[in-house]
């Protein structure tokens, strides 16, 4: 997962609402989002190579997400799948605050990571890089990327203004329980190509011409690309997850929708 935008607490009917796109080699074995019979109550995708995920719900109230930290063009070499981050909140029954800063003795051996982490109640975040870092989530619209938390990098200020956008119209407080396609613009918003202008973009050692690549929401290249896209919204007593996946030619090769009771007293 590469890019997340996050409101948390910002809307009355919406505690947590979520969009997020995954970008990853289109080699890499990938399982569509499901239900995964050692996982009861889980929902998500999941990574057909180190069996973890980048997001995963669960009926809970948990939802942990993950994306990688960008440094360099050297593949780093760590014992662990960041991946697995997310398999293992799914199956804790910890509060997200305490799990999250239990990591801190072994985040070391995972591959550089941001880490999301909803209890039902707090939602908190961690990371390893460029040192061990965790902390609950202050209310607000949030963006979580490749970099620092919050970084005013052009794909996140894309996320979070059309997450803060859709959450601000008429169709967010009146949309029916199972009306998906009032989630379009918000799908929309992820599937944009635009590339941002050099002068704002980061600097994360890879090069001017893969930070260009790198830089929209959403990024089309034969080999590495955004795979999936996802918008994830909790409401009383109700979560809902819509996956839609991507080819190599961002051709849309399958959609996922899937609703998921939680008990009332949830969020």
């Amino acid at each position: 997962m590469c890019l997340i935008a996050v409101a948390w607490r910002a809307h009355p009917r919406y505690p947590l609402a979520l969009i997020a796109n995954r970008d990853e080699s289109h080699a890499r074995p990938t399982s569509p989002a499901g239900a995964y019979p050692d996982l009861p109550g889980v929902f998500g995708g999941r990574d057909g190579l180190q069996g973890g995920s980048w997001l995963m719900v669960s009926s809970r109230g948990r939802l942990a997400a993950v994306t990688n930290v960008r440094q360099g063009l050297v593949a780093e070499a760590a014992p662990r799948s960041r991946g697995l981050l997310v398999t293992q909140f799914m199956q804790d029954t910890a509060t997200s605050p305490d799990w999250c800063t239990s990591l801190a003795p072994d985040a070391p051996d995972f591959g550089r990571f941001n880490l999301l982490a909803w209890d039902g109640s707090t939602l908190a975040f961690a990371t390893n890089h460029p040192g061990f870092a965790s902390h609950p989530i202050e209310p607000g619209v949030h963006a979580m990327s490749n970099g620092a938390f919050d970084a005013v990098w052009p794909k996140g200020g894309h996320a979070t203004a059309a997450l803060s956008a859709w959450l601000a119209g008429d169709v967010a407080a009146a949309r029916e329980t199972d009306d998906v396609d009032s989630l379009e613009p918000l799908l929309q918003a992820l599937a944009d190509t635009t590339l941002a202008p050099d002068s704002a973009l980061p600097d994360t050692g890879v090069g001017l011409a893969l930070e260009r690549m790198l830089s929209p929401p959403f990024v089309r290249n034969g080999t590495y690309g955004t795979r999936c896209s996802t918008v994830v919204l909790v409401e009383r007593g109700r979560l809902l997850f819509v996956e839609r996946r991507f080819g190599p030619d961002a051709e849309v090769t399958g959609q996922t929708v899937q609703a998921l009771a939680m008990p009332e007293s949830i969020a």
